[in-house]
Order: structure tokens, then C-alpha cells, then sequence
């Protein structure tokens, strides 16, 4: 997907959307939760962090949406939704708001995070693997013995969704093999 159609796609409204046509802007920070899909404490993060400008106040000090900053949580949510990070969808809302962006940019942030999920959905994979067959390994009997807590229970036993080529090393060869460390 190009860059720019990205960036849209990340824009675009809920299908529920009520029509913003129809509302009296700015609105209060409850609406433009309502509106965006994000709780008024996010929305209060977001502009902490700077994801949003300083809202504007009313004489009672009660925060103030556009309907552009509306349109920027509904991008934010997306994102989110798409599972970026919070320093990728700062700097993806940043390029967004900038017409003189560059696409490379764009294009850099998403294969990234892209290449960050299939690593993470193939340690998920991995995880699944072991415990089926740590699953196949256990008699589900009366019987004390588990194969499933002896290998829970050996150290070598890693997850690491950013090491290297190998993601999950199951300790199932202990469990194949049976208690040798005895009952903790």
C-alpha cells in the first residue's frame, strides 16, 4: 500500500461515524471521545505527550475539540489499532499534518513495524508448537507428574520476541524425559 493511501486508511472514520456534518464544533472532551473511539484519559495522554496541540479552554478551563483534532485521535486509533507504538504513531500523526512529508518515511516506519510482527507472530507460533506438544506429552491422569509444569520449570525455557533467529527454546526434551529435578 503506497504511503499516502496508508496515512488516509489510518484517517478514515468508523463506519458508525454519527456524521460530523451534524455536531456543533468544538465539542467537549467527552464527545470527542465519543467521536474518536479513545477515553477521555487517552485523549488527555495523547496531549500530554504531544500527539495533540494544546487544546483550547473555555473560560472554565474545559478542554476544546476541532473537528481536525477529532480527525487526529481517529488516526491515532487506527494506528493503535494496527498496533504501531506510540513513538511510530507520533511520528506517523507528525508526517501525517506535514503535506511535504516524504513517503520513504512513511514506508520506513511500516516495514518496520511490519517486520516487527511477523517476528512476534512467529514466537506466538513457536509458544503454540511447544505447548501442543507439551499437551501431547501429558496424560491428563490422576497421576502427580506433569510434563507441562517440569518444563515450565527449567530455566532454559526463553521467550524473546527481538533475539535472534531463534524466538522460543522449549525445555520439552527434561519434560520427554520426565521430573529429574524433583517436586518444588
Amino acid at each position: 500500500m503506497p504511503s499516502d493511501r496508508l496515512l488516509r486508511s489510518l484517517a478514515q472514520p468508523d463506519e458508525n461515524d454519527p456524521g460530523d456534518a451534524w455536531i456543533r464544533w468544538p465539542v467537549s472532551i467527552g464527545k470527542a471521545a465519543q467521536l474518536s473511539g479513545i477515553s477521555p484519559k487517552m485523549l488527555r495522554h495523547y496531549e500530554a505527550l504531544g500527539m495533540l496541540a494544546a487544546m483550547p479552554r473555555t473560560d472554565s478551563n474545559y478542554r476544546q475539540y476541532s473537528l481536525a483534532d477529532v480527525h487526529t485521535l481517529r488516526f491515532i486509533r487506527r494506528a493503535r489499532d494496527m498496533g504501531f507504538g506510540l513513538d511510530a504513531i507520533t511520528e506517523l500523526v507528525s508526517l501525517w499534518h506535514n503535506r511535504r512529508r516524504s513517503s520513504a518515511t512513511v514506508n520506513r516506519i511500516t516495514q518496520k513495524h511490519l517486520d516487527d510482527l511477523a517476528q512476534r507472530i512467529e514466537a506466538l507460533q513457536a509458544m503454540q508448537r511447544t505447548l501442543g506438544e507439551l499437551l501431547q506429552l501429558c496424560p491428563g491422569d490422576e497421576r502427580p507428574d506433569c510434563p507441562i509444569l517440569d518444563d515450565l520449570a527449567q530455566p532454559a525455557s526463553t521467550f524473546s520476541a527481538k533475539s535472534s533467529s531463534k524466538l522460543y527454546t522449549p525445555a520439552t526434551t527434561t519434560a520427554r524425559g520426565g521430573n529429574r529435578h524433583g517436586r518444588h
